[in-house]
């Protein structure tokens, strides 16, 4: 399940090992959206127990069923 992870502040590309293997990226408004596939939801509370402890605003988490590339006729 792909996941989108919305917080308030601005990350920049010294994350990236932090939060791998999610995509960073830096929205206009200042905030950052981390996204990608997580294998289970031990995976996820891992990300979101990073952003609690660096003491980052969570502001949403939202998920998509598949991601783009997804073929339903695998």
């Amino acid at each position: 399940m792909q996941y989108q992870i919305k917080i308030r502040q601005t990350l920049d590309e010294t994350w990236n090992e932090w939060f791998a293997p999610l995509a960073i990226r830096r929205e206009p408004d200042g905030s950052t959206l981390l996204s990608g596939n997580f294998t289970d939801q031990t995976a996820l509370h891992s990300v979101l127990n990073k952003i609690r402890n660096l003491n980052l605003e969570l502001l949403a988490v939202t998920t998509t069923d598949a991601p783009e590339n997804y073929n339903e006729t695998k």
